[in-house]
């Protein structure tokens, strides 16, 4: 039988925080965590549409009531902000669901001069997650699941210009950069879990084509409205939902049968839609080299170190 949201485990116990928990995938995961019985951190950068998506959450919760966590990933201040009140507030963390993304938006940088999807999707999540470590390592396993996309395949990490700074901005190889720093990431992060002997787990997931806002946000900020148009057009006639979008880093986030570095998307063809599975990536997601040298940049981009050893011991 294919797996659905009603596989997933009694969550009764765990605590999970999603980032981008409002809308889409992430708001999709938070309602069937809860109604599992999770304790559910809902991660938002805007607070007026977060209220709305906390009052449907809290509807299926059949364990805590769910609580929003500010969080603006676009802000290391914001960042950091966040993991300490999630670190002083819960036990442990059970899973962090690094969900939240942006997808060919103009030009833009961040509040600390990162270009704008390398600095949201990648760089935020890396310092979030370092900056939740004690939490997570507290928890008797954890797991960090970290949406990437199928368009990581067209990705390049610009090791000499990470932030675009130089030549021309090209929208979609931007975003293919940040989905391959993902898998990247998750790579590097079970690595090093793995040799600091951690309880951490590290895993990736993909949701196919899958009707949210995310195709929508890039056309809205250009104020291009055939395109946005033709994307609306596509997202009902061609995506799946965000219900079936969101099982891929459901099942990566609960299931007892996950490892460091799986990854999972749609069954379907070209996995655009479907039930989750493990699937393959690209040579230049597994590659080792490029993903120390990446953590590497990481490190000094943020200014966040992980700290294994102290934060275990913390």
């Amino acid at each position: 039988m294919p797996w659905t949201a009603t596989d997933i485990p009694d969550q009764t116990g765990r605590t999970v925080l999603i980032t981008g928990a409002n809308s889409g995938l992430g708001r999709r995961s938070a309602e069937a965590l809860a109604a599992r019985g999770a304790r559910v951190l809902m991660a938002c950068r805007n607070q007026e549409r977060a209220r709305p998506a906390l009052a449907e959450v809290a509807t299926r919760a059949t364990g805590p009531a769910p609580e929003v966590v500010a969080l603006d990933l676009a802000d290391l201040a914001s960042v950091r902000a966040a993991a300490e009140q999630v670190v002083g507030s819960v036990d442990h963390l059970d899973v962090l669901m690094n969900n939240a993304g942006v997808m060919a938006v103009p030009f833009a940088r961040t509040a600390d001069g990162f270009e704008v999807q390398f600095g949201t999707n990648h760089l935020g999540h890396f310092a979030l997650t370092g900056r939740l470590l004690p939490a997570l390592l507290r928890a008797k396993v954890s797991r960090v699941v970290t949406t990437s996309s199928t368009a990581h395949r067209m990705g390049r990490i610009r090791t000499d210009d990470l932030n675009w700074e130089r030549g021309p901005y090209r929208t979609w190889a931007a975003y293919g950069q940040s989905k391959l720093a993902n898998l990247l990431f998750t790579l590097e992060l079970g690595r090093r879990a793995g040799q600091a002997g951690a309880p951490l787990v590290a895993a990736a997931a993909h949701p196919g084509y899958s009707n949210t806002h995310l195709q929508i946000v890039g056309p809205e900020q250009r104020g291009n409205r055939l395109t946005r148009g033709v994307w609306e057009t596509l997202n009902r006639v061609m995506a799946q939902s965000d219900e079936m979008g969101a099982l891929p880093q459901l099942y990566a986030a609960t299931m007892p049968d996950v490892a460091a570095g799986d990854y999972f998307g749609p069954d379907g063809p070209f996995e655009q839609r479907g039930h989750p599975k493990r699937v393959g990536s690209t040579a230049a997601s597994r590659d080792a080299a490029a993903a120390r040298r990446l953590w590497e940049a990481s490190e000094e981009l943020t200014g966040v170190t992980y700290r294994w050893e102290a934060d275990r011991a913390a």
